[in-house]
């Protein structure tokens, strides 16, 4: 039986601010984006009071399940970066070069290993070195972004990216790029069962910046420079604000 969510979220559905344009680097796509969203003061408080997905494992925020590959490419760079990781900075270092990083799961896709109920890449609670993200420790030793060395979709939750061709109705054609928050059902019909989720609780929403600069790195990349710099100029315009974050004074 799943326990009760440990604290209250907003509901899933609220009044929200979108944009539609034309990506200035290709007029082929339009970009669809919640600046609701984008402009909530959401930030990640792993380590700092997160709750986790799962009641029974708090200390591992939403590491339970591995992560899911986006594709090949994806799985490769992981596997890379698992290859440069030490011993001091990865605690399953020895089951993760023995037993391997990468399995198929029960409905036949590849994420990050599971061991003992966590991603293989999530150093627990106690270890004598980074707690947390193997990967993301790997990130900054080397200096570089997360977004290098970490599963697509671990860099980007919870922004939401989604691709959609659509047809008007004078027959002519677009690829829409939809931006928005990768709330519980955008894990499927699974997320409803998670014990407490971060996107729309207030607890998560004390960031000292919007989502919007934040992630201005994982935004960039998911859209490119060009149409990010034009939902800055969107963004800084009257929108309906985000019920779970706290009104700036």
């Amino acid at each position: 039986m799943r326990t009760l969510r440990v604290v209250d979220e907003v509901a899933l559905d609220f009044p929200r601010s979108w944009v539609e344009f034309t990506d200035p680097a290709d007029p082929g796509t339009v970009v669809r984006a919640d600046i609701t969203w984008l402009t909530s003061r959401w930030t990640c408080i792993f380590g700092r009071g997160c709750h986790g997905i799962d009641a029974a494992r708090p200390d591992e925020g939403c590491c339970t399940h591995g992560a899911h590959f986006s594709d090949a490419a994806d799985e490769k760079r992981v596997r890379a970066a698992a290859r440069r990781l030490t011993s001091g900075e990865w605690q399953l270092a020895a089951r993760g070069r023995r037993g391997g990083v990468v399995e198929t799961d029960g409905e036949g896709s590849r994420r990050t290993r599971v061991v003992d109920g966590s991603c293989v890449f999530h150093n627990r609670a106690g270890f004598d070195g980074p707690v947390g993200c193997a990967l993301h420790a790997l990130a900054q030793r080397e200096s570089v972004h997360p977004l290098t060395t970490k599963p697509d979709v671990c860099w980007q939750l919870p922004i939401r990216r989604d691709f959609r061709q659509v047809t008007r109705p004078d027959g002519t054609h677009y690829q829409e790029v939809s931006i928005s928050e990768f709330d519980r059902r955008a894990w499927g019909a699974g997320g409803h069962h998670l014990d407490w989720y971060c996107s729309g609780a207030a607890e998560a929403h004390v960031g000292t910046e919007p989502v919007l600069t934040s992630s201005r790195a994982e935004l960039v990349a998911l859209v490119g420079q060009p149409a990010y710099d034009l939902l800055v100029d969107l963004c800084a315009r009257p929108v309906a604000p985000h019920p779970a974050s706290r009104p700036t004074v």
